[in-house]
């Protein structure tokens, strides 16, 4: 089985689709974002921004015509955030984040270091670091994606029989197309969720879940 990118995620229609050319894994994209977003051309916001929204470093930020950024929202740039998408109240983006078009990042939600695919949401309570979060996948409230070990290792990644020591002392979870996540579950760090997976509420999500499974509480990944 292969576990390049388009193994998780469809880049057909994905604006931000070469930050994954070549990419062995698909957190090597977040490898490159810093860089990638430094040889964008920011500062192109196309819509009208409330004086309550709070936009930090606005020649870094660009964002997408028909997206709505409410009152209260914080957006710390290098940012991309791309066309139709809800920015709520009390969201906190705190640079080095890329959105697609039509994604939903809510009320209390945070996110840091990551890459957004289209239509991806995180609307309520959530937090999202160093996680890439596929087409039309789903965070259900207060949803964590936990980015970094207790023991402050580098975190490793278990695919299949396999271990991958990735360097990385944050790394969230991959979250693939169409994946939906229930209410407060945690995923931990390195997770990798397949296409079409789903996880019940409350589920604390480890190492490799494959796609069309679903992931119960105190099953420790046993899937259907």
């Amino acid at each position: 089985m292969s576990f390049d990118p388009a193994q998780f995620f469809s880049l057909e229609g994905y604006e931000h689709a070469s930050l994954f050319e070549g990419c062995q894994y698909p957190w090597e994209a977040l490898e490159r974002l810093e860089e990638y977003l430094k040889a964008l051309k920011l500062g192109n916001i196309e819509i009208a921004i409330s004086p309550s929204v709070h936009l930090v470093n606005p020649e870094l930020i660009s964002i997408g015509s028909g997206t709505v950024i409410e009152p209260g929202a914080y957006v710390q740039g290098p940012c991309f955030i791309g066309k139709n998408c809800i920015i709520r109240h009390g969201a906190y983006l705190r640079g080095n984040v890329i959105t697609g078009d039509s994604c939903v990042i809510g009320h209390n939600t945070e996110i840091k270091h990551s890459i957004l695919f289209n239509r991806a949401a995180a609307p309520h309570f959530n937090y999202v670091g160093d996680s890439i979060l596929g087409n039309d996948c789903n965070l259900g409230a207060g949803v964590k994606c936990a980015n970094f070990r207790l023991d402050h290792k580098p975190v490793s990644v278990r695919l299949l029989k396999d271990k991958i020591l990735t360097r990385l002392r944050k790394l969230g979870a991959m979250v693939g197309d169409g994946a939906q996540v229930g209410c407060n579950c945690v995923i931990n760090p390195g997770a990798i969720l397949g296409k079409n997976s789903f996880c019940f509420p409350c589920t604390n999500v480890d190492g490799y879940v494959p796609e069309n499974s679903r992931v119960k509480p105190a099953m420790k990944n046993i899937v259907e």
